[in-house]
């Protein structure tokens, strides 16, 4: 499936994502998860790992964003962080690729330049989406070309802003001035979260843990049941 940006304006993605430590972890407990989404509305699948992308691809009708995340000693970055995983993604099947797109040292050594032109030079139909955690890496991933930036990495770099809730300004602040899409992504709990966002000029809300890890959900009913208590 080609994916029409357009389709994703003002609509929300839901991140179907489950690591090897978590309960509904595999591609078909992450391929019924993704159906559900789309059974709900959601106008795209945002999932992690190969194998997971290739289950949600022939489960559903949806575009699909893919990445993979994957640990390197030598690197920080663990969000589709190499050349390498990019291909195992358009392989499975993704309409779009997410990868980290801060200034941090990639396990390649590749600057963030080098990356997005091999990745434009091996998959010319692959659309990007550049994963920030600041206005400035916003602004520079759009220079680069790339068709959106989330909000993703907010404040899970050290030098972003830390806080409990989604990073509105910074899609404000990246919407204000680009004027290309902005997903908003990043501890989005609520509706009134969601619609902040929207109100912020987002062009899309991407939704995980609130809707698809129910161990996390049950954890904050329990916190609160047992703050009552």
């Amino acid at each position: 499936m080609r994916m029409n940006l357009a389709s994703l304006q003002g609509r929300i993605i839901v991140s179907c994502q489950a690591l090897d430590n978590e309960p509904l972890y595999g591609a078909d407990h992450m391929a019924a998860m993704a159906r559900a989404a789309e059974a709900g509305g959601a106008a795209a699948i945002r999932a992690n790992t190969p194998a997971d992308i290739a289950a949600i691809r022939k489960a559903i009708n949806l575009p699909v964003i893919g990445l993979y995340k994957r640990v390197y000693e030598q690197s920080p970055i663990y969000i589709t962080p190499t050349i390498t995983e990019v291909r195992e993604i358009a392989e499975a099947g993704a309409d779009m690729v997410a990868f980290d797109a801060t200034n941090r040292q990639r396990p390649d050594g590749l600057s963030l330049s080098a990356f997005i032109a091999a990745i434009r030079l091996e998959f010319p139909g692959l659309l990007l989406l550049a994963d920030v955690s600041t206005f400035e890496e916003g602004i520079q991933a759009f220079d680069l070309g790339c068709e959106a930036v989330s909000t993703t990495l907010s404040g899970y770099t050290p030098y972003s802003k830390q806080q409990s809730g989604p990073d509105v300004e910074l899609v404000r602040s990246l919407a204000g001035l680009s004027g290309r899409p902005v997903f908003a992504e990043g501890r989005i709990w609520t509706p009134e979260e969601c619609m902040a966002c929207l109100n912020a000029g987002a062009y899309a809300v991407v939704v995980g843990t609130a809707i698809t890890r129910p161990q996390e959900i049950t954890r904050r009913f329990a916190h609160a049941a047992a703050g009552r208590a």
